[in-house]
C-alpha cells in the first residue's frame, strides 16, 4: 500500500500541473475523451490503476461508462464509507484515504486532464474496496497452510458497470457484500462489541481463589456486573454482596457456555480471563471471522452439513436453519484439522482403516521392532500393494523413506474408525466417523484425533444417510451393521460439508458465542493482515 500511495502521490502532482496547463471548462465528454487517452497511452500506470487497466478501458472507452466521481457529490459519501470501514469488519489504515481527500480537494473538476485522472483512482480504489468487502483481503492457503479454500474472484468490469447504475456508491456496496447469514450476524456483533469498547469502563477482575456457589468473594459485585454487560444477568442481585448468589451462577454458566468453557458455575482463572477479554479484543475477534466468511462459498447448500472446529461441533442445516447438532472431536493441535468444502457421498459401514504414512513410520513401526506380531490379530500388513504375512519381517531394516508397507485395519469392535464412516473424497484424507474412543466426548476441548472427525452420534447420522437419504428400511440397515462386512452405500445426492474455523459466531436464540483459538488461526489471521510475521 505505501508504494502505490506514493505513485498516487506524483499522479496528484501530474495532475495538480495538468490543472494549472488548462484553463477551459471541462465537460462530461471531454473528461472521458481524456481518460481514453490516459488509459490509451503506452505509458505505464501507477499501480492502483495499472492493476485493473483492461477493466478500466472496457467500462470507460469500449462500454462509454458515465463519469460517475467527479462533479457529482459522490467522493465524500465513498471517502466516508472509507473512514467508516471498521464498521464493515475492514480496516481504514488500508486505504488511502488523506491521499483521496486531497485529490478530491486540489483536482478541478473544469479540467478535463485532472479530471479524468481523479475519476480514475477513485474507481480504482472503489473497486478495491468492494473487492476487499467481497472476497477479502488475504489469500487464505498464504495465511495458514491448513486452510484449503482457493481465493475466491470478483468481475471488476461488473462492479464498475453496476455502481455506475447506481445514485450512491453505498447502494452498490450494500448489495456487493456477502449476504450469507453468518456474516451478516457477525458484522451486527462487531457493531455492538464497537460501541461497548467506546462506551463502557473494563476495569479488570483480579486473579485469585476459584469462587464456588455459595461462597463470598469480594470480586462477585464486579462479576455480577461484568456478567449484566455481557447480556448474561438479568439484573439485580445486589442485595447479596460479596455472596456468589444463585443467580449469578446461572448467569456464570450461561457465560461459560457462550465462551465455550466448562459450564459448572465455577468461576476459576479461564473464566475470569474470558470476563477480562476487552470489547475492543472482541470486536477484532468478529473481524477476523467476518474475513474467513469472506473466503467461503457464498452458496452453502439449501442442504448441508458444517462442522465448526473451533466449537468441536457439527450443524446439519436446512433452509438456513440447524436441524442436527453434535459434539465432535478434531485433530489435536500437532495434527491440525485444515478448513476446506466438499461433498458428503458415501456412507461406509463397517468400515476398514488403512493407516497414514505417517501413522505407520512414526507410531507403529517403533512398536513392531519390539514386538513383531504386535498388530497381527487387528490388522492386515501389504507390501508394494500385496497382501503378505506379518512373519519374517525384519522390522528393524525399514524406517520412514524405505517403508514400502501398508497396514489397515479389520473391521471390529477395536477398529479405529468405530462402526462407521462418511466420506467425502478429498486430497487431505479428512472424512467423518465414529471411534471406540467415548471418552473424549466428555472433554469440554475436544481436539485429540490425527485431523478427521470423530463423532458423537455416529448411529443417529448414518439412519438418517442411508434410511431417510438413501431410502434403506431399518432392517437392512441393522442387518449390513450386524453382517461385520464393509458395506459401502452411496447417497442419491452429494451433500455440501463445509469443515470451518469461526472463533465467534451466532447460537441459538440469536446469542453471542466465542471460542479460544485452539489452533492459534486468528493469531496468524491478525499477524496477516497488520503485515507481521507469524509463527
Amino acid at each position: 500500500m505505501r508504494t502505490a500511495t506514493r505513485l498516487f502521490l506524483a499522479m496528484l502532482l501530474w495532475a495538480g500541473l495538468a490543472a494549472v496547463a488548462n484553463a477551459q471548462a471541462a465537460s462530461p465528454p471531454a473528461i472521458s475523451a481524456a481518460i481514453a487517452d490516459v488509459l490509451n497511452s503506452g505509458e505505464r500506470l501507477p499501480l492502483p490503476l495499472e492493476r485493473i487497466r483492461p477493466a478500466l478501458i472496457a467500462h470507460y472507452v469500449r462500454d462509454q461508462g458515465p463519469v460517475y466521481w467527479v462533479g457529482t457529490g459522490r467522493m465524500t459519501p465513498f471517502l466516508q464509507r472509507l473512514a467508516d470501514a471498521g464498521d464493515d469488519g475492514l480496516n481504514p489504515a488500508d486505504y488511502p484515504i488523506d491521499a483521496l481527500i486531497q485529490l478530491r480537494d486540489t483536482i478541478d473538476p473544469a479540467d478535463s486532464d485532472s479530471a479524468a485522472l481523479a475519476e480514475l483512482f477513485f474507481t480504482a480504489f472503489y473497486v478495491n474496496y468492494a473487492t476487499d468487502l467481497k472476497i477479502g483481503r488475504l489469500t487464505p492457503q498464504k495465511v495458514d497452510p491448513k486452510n484449503f479454500r482457493n481465493r475466491k474472484t470478483v468481475d471488476v468490469l461488473a462492479i464498475m458497470t453496476g455502481f455506475s447504475a447506481q445514485p450512491e456508491p453505498d447502494d452498490f456496496l450494500d448489495a456487493f457484500e456477502s449476504h450469507n447469514p453468518h456474516y451478516q450476524a457477525l458484522k451486527k456483533m462487531l457493531s455492538l462489541y464497537r460501541a461497548r469498547a467506546e462506551s463502557v469502563d473494563w476495569d479488570a477482575i483480579a486473579m485469585g481463589a476459584d469462587i464456588k456457589p455459595g461462597a463470598s468473594d469480594p470480586r462477585v459485585p464486579q462479576i455480577r456486573e461484568r456478567l449484566m454487560l455481557t447480556g448474561d444477568h438479568p439484573g439485580g442481585g445486589e442485595e447479596f454482596g460479596d455472596v456468589y448468589d444463585s443467580s449469578t451462577v446461572l448467569a456464570v454458566r450461561s457465560f461459560q457456555l457462550r465462551n465455550g468453557l466448562e459450564a459448572k458455575g465455577l468461576v476459576g482463572k479461564q473464566t475470569i480471563l474470558a470476563l477480562n477479554i476487552l470489547p475492543e479484543d472482541r470486536a477484532r475477534q468478529i473481524m477476523l471471522n467476518m474475513e474467513r466468511w469472506r473466503w467461503m462459498p457464498e452458496d452453502l447448500g439449501q442442504h448441508h452439513y458444517m462442522v465448526n472446529l473451533a466449537a468441536f461441533e457439527l450443524n446439519e442445516v436446512q433452509d438456513e436453519d440447524i436441524v442436527d447438532r453434535m459434539d465432535v472431536v478434531i485433530g489435536a493441535v500437532a495434527t491440525q484439522t485444515p478448513e476446506f468444502s466438499d461433498e458428503l457421498e458415501y456412507v461406509e459401514i463397517n468400515p476398514t482403516w488403512t493407516v497414514p504414512y505417517s501413522i505407520a513410520t512414526g507410531e507403529m513401526l517403533p512398536k513392531l521392532r519390539r514386538n513383531p506380531s504386535a498388530y497381527a490379530g487387528d490388522f492386515e500388513v501389504f507390501m508394494n500393494g500385496k497382501l503378505t504375512s506379518w512373519n519374517g519381517i525384519n522390522w528393524n531394516a525399514y524406517g520412514k523413506g524405505n517403508f514400502p508397507f501398508t497396514f489397515r485395519q479389520k473391521p471390529g469392535p477395536k477398529n479405529a474408525l468405530g462402526k462407521v464412516k462418511f466420506m467425502l473424497p478429498n486430497p487431505y484424507n479428512i472424512y467423518l466417523h465414529d471411534t471406540p474412543a467415548k471418552d473424549k466426548f466428555l472433554a469440554t476441548t475436544r481436539a485429540f484425533s490425527h485431523g478427521c472427525i470423530r463423532l458423537s452420534r455416529p448411529m443417529d447420522l448414518a439412519d438418517h444417510l442411508v434410511g431417510d437419504i438413501a431410502g434403506w428400511p431399518q432392517q437392512k440397515i441393522d442387518a449390513a451393521f450386524a453382517s461385520g462386512k464393509t458395506t459401502r452405500v452411496k447417497l442419491p445426492e452429494h451433500i455440501p460439508v463445509h469443515l470451518i474455523y469461526a472463533t465467534a459466531f451466532e447460537g441459538d436464540g440469536g446469542s453471542i458465542e466465542f471460542r479460544p483459538d485452539i489452533y492459534g488461526r486468528d493469531r496468524k489471521l491478525d499477524a496477516a493482515l497488520n503485515g507481521k510475521p507469524s509463527s
